[in-house]
């Protein structure tokens, strides 16, 4: 038996409705996208699962398969371009007393980055997963691009406990799992250049699984295509993988496909009460992020429980 969905605001489709035919490419590449709702969302949560990671003293592996150039100048660049950071990180920023306590160590970590690294930048998930390492601990930031990879080696090839890899993050996980640690956390954000790569991405979940099935796995998807985001969770919860939950937040209504309008996360062997903590945090965030009153949406179920 399947647990309890929990959702609120989404529209549904429709009976008999038809969804939109999209274009091959999606083409999410993340400097553009860099503190957007998607960010929020991602880095929130990997901040929670860092923190609960790292409570204990044994060390852990984070291994970043599309790790990304690791931080980016929102006030300049591609960023500044679509200023999208605007309605995400922007927003949370001016939110002042009104941030729920689940958000704060996210917050604290971006404006500690940005005191280090200058007042407009804002950390990728590699920099923030560094930021957190203590002795004994790795990151193992995987990333193909040529130029990405250099301003990711540049950024942190030189940092204890950090190792910055050129190649394919999918192929990564069969070197680097199971980890000598027998602790660690696995985060999977391809930059989704094509529709396959929903299917890509679930199958490296499963054989990723199959070689470390301890570890906590953080996959991060957009919404953009309703089709293709329900197919691919009904592919994650026919894979076997047993605790899984899924996290939705979206800004805009799922049923008119124009841009990206939330972005989702499965979460494998998730912490204890994290889906708690979502579901308390999760409607604030569609209040707060929604880009008109009243059309922020959000979704949280066990795709998969312990059976």
């Amino acid at each position: 038996m399947r647990p309890r969905v929990d959702t609120a605001r989404r529209p549904a489709l429709p009976p008999g409705a038809i969804l939109p035919r999209r274009r091959e490419t999606m083409n999410y590449r993340h400097a553009f996208h860099a503190g957007n709702v998607g960010d929020v969302l991602k880095h929130a949560v990997l901040s929670l699962i860092l923190t609960h990671l790292m409570a204990k003293p044994k060390p852990v592996l984070v291994l970043d398969t599309h790790a990304g150039a690791g931080a980016y100048d929102l006030d300049g660049g591609a960023a500044a371009r679509t200023g999208e950071w605007r309605g995400g990180i922007g927003r949370l920023r001016g939110a002042g007393a009104a941030v729920p306590a689940a958000l704060r160590g996210y917050l604290t970590a971006v404006a500690d980055i940005a005191a280090a690294h200058g007042p407009t930048i804002y950390p990728g998930s590699p920099l923030l997963a560094a930021a957190r390492l203590r002795p004994g601990d790795r990151l193992v930031a995987v990333e193909r691009h040529p130029e990405t990879h250099a301003a990711l080696a540049a950024l942190l090839g030189r940092r204890p406990g950090v190792t910055v890899r050129d190649g394919d993050g999918y192929a990564a996980l069969a070197a680097l799992l199971p980890p000598p640690e027998r602790r660690g956390l696995v985060l999977m954000d391809p930059p989704f250049e094509d529709r396959g790569e929903y299917a890509a991405l679930a199958a490296a979940l499963g054989r990723a699984h199959r070689r470390f099935a301890t570890g906590v796995y953080m996959l991060w998807y957009p919404v953009k295509d309703p089709g293709a985001v329900e197919a691919f969770r009904q592919q994650i919860a026919d894979s076997g993988v047993r605790r899984v939950l899924a996290a939705e937040l979206t800004v805009r209504p799922t049923t008119t496909i124009r841009g990206l309008a939330g972005s989702g996360l499965i979460l494998v062997n998730p912490p204890y009460r994290l889906d708690e903590t979502l579901r308390a945090l999760l409607p604030w965030l569609a209040d707060t992020l929604a880009e008109t009153p009243g059309v922020g949406g959000w979704r949280l179920d066990w795709l998969r429980g312990e059976a």
